[in-house]
């Protein structure tokens, strides 16, 4: 179920009445504690007994270190499988907040009030939880959907530019893989803002639930929705190594790139169609300087990737704007030429 929250909260306030929680949880991170917790409070009409907890904000923080402090939480405070956990954040909330729900005692309800454009329009919805381990994404993890999904657009007010664009790479991946009609209004829009982009929100969220509705453990068709990941989570994994983080969507955003390129040099769309992918996602999207990895560490990461089976890289590639095709099997040479391309992209 996904429901956007008018101003008084009235459908989350009828679900966990429906529902009768033994215990609520809110997990909340320092910025959604100051920003997003003052909005939900007033407007939760409960009788059970709930309790805020609060971890540290950012992709460092989602790691078995955070989990283990999450379930010694839940023990200390005498979770049960009756309880509720609500996930009030973005992606490492709702990501790091599923894990721990779905592992503790076997599982409790939880539910996800995304706070950010990359939340509401991403990951919050599939059902994929996890934490990175050993800087890799997401690499220890559960498939297990949320009770419930519920949005509230007005929290996209309380972000900072790079995180809205953060999310904005992720509906455009939408739009190109299933949806020509919302990748041209997106890629049209003069500027990214919460007016500009709310009312495109919706058809993102359909587009990913739709997908993984048919394919919940992502044995086929749902891995189109890894397009611009297999490259972008490597350089996003060097850089969290390094220590110097750069947001998801960028990452993203230098991941499509780079497979609308490999689509090319696949014979899947031709240099017309590429090129104005490439030069509509520039338009949005800084340059990301990957110079200083050596190509061979980004496709030895791009090896451990936990999509891939029998020793390959497996990619999906769009072959059209609006189309994408799955498990295909690229060799090196390929990768390193793209590489190459986008490193010198950028020089006049």
């Amino acid at each position: 179920m996904i429901k956007e929250l008018d101003k008084d909260f009235t459908s989350l306030n009828e679900y966990i009445s429906q529902i009768d929680p033994s215990k609520i949880f809110i997990l909340v991170d320092e910025n959604t504690h100051d920003h997003c917790l003052p909005i939900l409070l007033p407007n939760l009409e409960t009788d059970a007994p709930f309790e805020v907890i609060e971890i540290e904000a950012g992709e460092e923080n989602k790691n078995i270190e955070t989990a283990t402090q999450l379930w010694e939480i839940f023990s200390e405070m005498e979770a049960d499988r009756k309880s509720l956990l609500i996930n009030l954040g973005g992606g490492v909330i709702t990501d790091m907040g599923g894990f721990v729900a779905s592992t503790y005692k076997r599982g409790f309800k939880f539910i996800n009030v995304p706070t950010t454009l990359l939340s509401m329009c991403d990951a919050s919805i599939g059902g994929k939880t996890g934490i990175d381990h050993q800087y890799l994404k997401n690499i220890i993890g559960t498939f297990a959907l949320p009770e419930a999904i519920f949005f509230y657009p007005k929290f996209l007010e309380t972000l900072k530019f790079e995180e809205l664009r953060s999310g904005f790479a992720e509906m455009l991946k939408h739009g190109l893989i299933a949806d020509s009609n919302h990748w041209n209004d997106l890629s049209s829009l003069f500027k990214i803002t919460p007016e500009a982009i709310a009312p495109f929100i919706n058809r993102s969220m359909e587009i990913k639930n739709e997908v993984v509705t048919k394919d919940f453990k992502e044995e086929n068709v749902r891995k189109i929705l890894n397009f611009g990941h297999t490259i972008g989570h490597a350089v996003e994994s060097l850089f969290l190594k390094k220590g110097n983080l750069i947001p998801h969507g960028e990452a993203v955003a230098l991941g499509m790139i780079c497979e609308t390129h490999l689509a090319l040099l696949c014979g899947l769309i031709d240099v017309e169609v590429s090129s104005t992918i490439i030069s509509k996602i520039q338009r949005f999207f800084p340059y990301i300087d990957i110079s200083e990895f050596k190509n061979g560490a980004i496709i030895d990461l791009m090896f451990n990737d936990k999509k891939n089976q029998d020793g390959n890289i497996n990619f999906s590639l769009i072959n059209g704007i609006g189309s994408c095709v799955f498990d295909q099997k690229l060799n090196v040479e390929q990768i390193i030429l793209t590489l190459d391309f986008y490193k010198n992209i950028n020089v006049n």
